[in-house]
């Protein structure tokens, strides 16, 4: 599936649609397309939304807000920078994360939620000669049961396999929720590539940038954890990521008791924590471990020979005491003769 390595945010207001035209591309504009661009190809041409009025900033993505049941509309704009000419294909997908978290596309047979709400009526299909730039209008029609919140697209414009995408930050009014969790924390590596792994999931109903802290006890004492950072991902809505996080500051022989912290604009708060041997590796390492076996193994048969003390004690009936003798009877000596 195509992936979209740009992340963007939102804040951008809607602009109105206007009917479809050719006109030539001006040579600094056409570069400043050709730079906007999201492929990975370089396929000749650039697709990317139009901008408010001439002389103004780019917009590096669309973004449009309504409630449900109402037509948006907006512009999508064509340059083909080349001397050859091109047909490019237009289209409405869903977005979603991959499992790493990069942005990324649907096919068409499988967007069924806001990519399907796109339509460019007749223009779905565009030539573009050489040299020329041309102004596509599209609308996304908001279903008037939509869920309220974030429902993340794009606009995918294809040619002989080669895919352009630009986001759409679709938002339906009513109630938002930012929400999520922190699941499956543990550690991997060993040295100082020990890393914490760690997954993501989306709660709520609006894209989250969400930002990590990792707190490290030791039982020696509170060891070097990490200190809030933003996390290069945008989550969106529903979705579960795994990532990773470098932990440089890991101690060389220790159990450590890790507790994560991951929070969001919005209110969004979740916390995790794993427990976690941190050993040495080599033959460091290996004398660690053995030194770890040999106290197991020491322990244990402490255990053991208390147990067995144990169990004979309830065996052995008590020992029966020692019979006591009656003194003696005592006689009288008077000396008298008998």
């Amino acid at each position: 599936m195509p992936v979209l390595h740009t992340l963007v945010r939102l804040g951008v207001p809607l602009l109105a649609a206007a009917a479809l035209h050719t006109v030539p591309a001006p040579p600094a504009a056409a570069a400043s397309a050709a730079a906007a661009a999201v492929s990975a190809e370089e396929p000749g041409w650039s697709a990317e939304p139009v901008s408010g009025r001439t002389g103004s900033a780019a917009r590096p993505y669309f973004y449009l807000a309504g409630t449900p049941g109402t037509v948006l509309e907006d512009r999508l704009a064509l340059a083909n920078t080349t001397d050859q000419e091109h047909t490019v294909t237009l289209r409405g997908a869903d977005a979603y994360n991959t499992a790493g978290g990069a942005f990324a596309v649907r096919p068409a047979r499988e967007s069924t939620g806001a990519g399907s709400w796109i339509s460019f009526g007749a223009g779905t299909t565009v030539k573009l000669p050489p040299r020329t730039r041309a102004v596509v209008p599209f609308t996304v029609t908001v279903p008037p049961a939509s869920p309220p919140g974030d429902h993340p697209a794009a606009v995918v414009a294809t040619e002989a396999g080669r895919e352009v995408g630009v986001r759409v930050h679709l938002r339906v009014s009513g109630p938002t929720l930012a929400a999520l969790t922190v699941e499956d924390v543990t550690v991997r590596g060993r040295g100082a590539g020990r890393v914490v792994a760690y997954t993501l999931v989306n709660r709520g109903n609006v894209a989250l940038a969400p930002q990590l802290a990792i707190r490290a006890e030791g039982r020696f004492g509170e060891v070097a954890g990490r200190a809030p950072r933003a996390v290069p991902v945008e989550l969106l809505p529903g979705q579960r990521v795994a990532l990773t996080e470098p932990w440089p500051g890991a101690p060389v022989l220790d159990r450590v008791e890790l507790t994560l912290t991951v929070t969001a604009p919005g209110g969004a708060r979740a916390t995790a924590a794993a427990s976690v041997w941190c050993l040495p590796r080599g033959i460091a390492g290996r004398t660690g471990a053995g030194l770890l076996a040999l106290g197991a193994t020491t322990l244990a048969a402490l255990v053991l020979v208390r147990t067995r003390r144990s169990r004979r004690a309830r065996r052995e009936p008590p020992d029966a005491p020692a019979p006591v003798r009656a003194p003696a009877p005592e006689h009288e000596l008077t000396g008298a003769s008998r």
